[in-house]
């Protein structure tokens, strides 16, 4: 299928334009250079990641699917959107325009519907841990392996036919992100609302209830526990959010034309583009930070692979 022409006189005109990126070869080196390393670091922090979620079974499937799931996506960005990415800045500097075309397609493709399914995922994830605050004991019937893996694949059909929406007609994709991103934001928003005035009610009740024994001890213990888990995931979806941010201020402007086509503008969105891969590298060490059980693994898994070298 072409792409329609207005979407390809875009591209030429602002991404693969001689006179937009004439200033700005010595920057589109170091941008090159800063996605290198980039694809490195998520490549070799997810594989460790998956590794260690492989040879992790105290964390509840479904839980770890999704967790597993965020992973992968990571690191797809590692092997494949950054290595276009590094393709695309290089085909830029060398003024291949033809090249450059269709490697920019190419990564327009797979970053979309990789962040697409990323934002999916931490949406998932927020329910997740909204659901098992609320069914109590019922959680884990109702929060199936198979319900996740249901889940997990509707979000890459999702996230592939909104953002190759764009072959028919390019509206389609602005409005498929603009409803996507309100979405799962709200989801995102509400769940930890209903989260953190949920704790706060059983907080209260348990320090109401304080002459029995038996709630006393266990309730607060179970409270603290999943406490700790829902802010392992909130800095999950706040570092997320913060990578991405800024991207999202130079698309708006774009799709509103509140700016003029300049090098300096281009300049800010490549590196508000690569800015969003940065998640995919910072994820690991988050995942290492905040989850006592997958930084357990990870330290098993370092001293394997150590013994071995050794």
């Amino acid at each position: 299928m072409a792409v329609p022409a207005t979407l390809e006189n875009a591209i030429r005109e602002f991404y693969c334009s001689a006179n937009v990126t004439a200033r700005v070869h010595d920057e589109l080196i170091v941008l090159s250079v800063l996605n290198t390393f980039l694809s490195i670091t998520a490549f070799l922090g997810n594989t460790l990641i998956l590794v260690a979620l492989h040879k992790e079974s105290s964390l509840h499937p479904p839980s770890k699917l999704l967790l597993r799931s965020l992973a992968i996506t990571d690191l797809l960005v590692g092997i494949i959107a950054e290595p276009l990415n590094v393709a695309y800045l290089m085909s830029v500097k060398s003024k291949r325009w033809d090249i450059c075309y269709n490697v920019y397609v190419a990564l327009f493709i797979a970053s979309y519907i990789l962040c697409s399914v990323s934002l999916l995922v931490l949406t998932a994830i927020s329910v997740d841990r909204l659901l098992a605050l609320w069914l109590g004991l019922r959680y884990r019937h109702v929060v199936t392996l198979r319900r996740v893996y249901i889940t997990v694949i509707v979000m890459w059909v999702l996230s592939i036919v909104g953002t190759t929406s764009y072959i028919w007609n390019p509206q389609l994709l602005t409005l498929f992100l603009y409803i996507h991103l309100s979405f799962c934001l709200s989801i995102i928003i509400s769940s930890y609302m209903k989260i953190f005035f949920m704790l706060r009610h059983y907080q209260i009740q348990a320090e109401i209830n304080v002459a029995q024994e038996q709630r006393r001890q266990a309730i607060p213990l179970n409270i603290a526990r999943y406490r700790k888990a829902v802010y392992s995931a909130l800095w999950v979806q706040v570092t997320l959010f913060i990578c991405y941010l800024p991207f999202g201020i130079t698309q708006a402007l774009t799709d509103l034309k509140s700016v003029e086509v300049s090098s300096s503008f281009y300049l800010a969105k490549t590196f508000s583009f690569t800015f969003v891969f940065v998640n995919s590298s910072l994820n690991p060490f988050l995942y290492c930070w905040k989850i006592k059980e997958v930084r357990q693994a990870v330290k098993d898994v370092i001293r394997q692979i150590y013994c071995c070298l050794t």
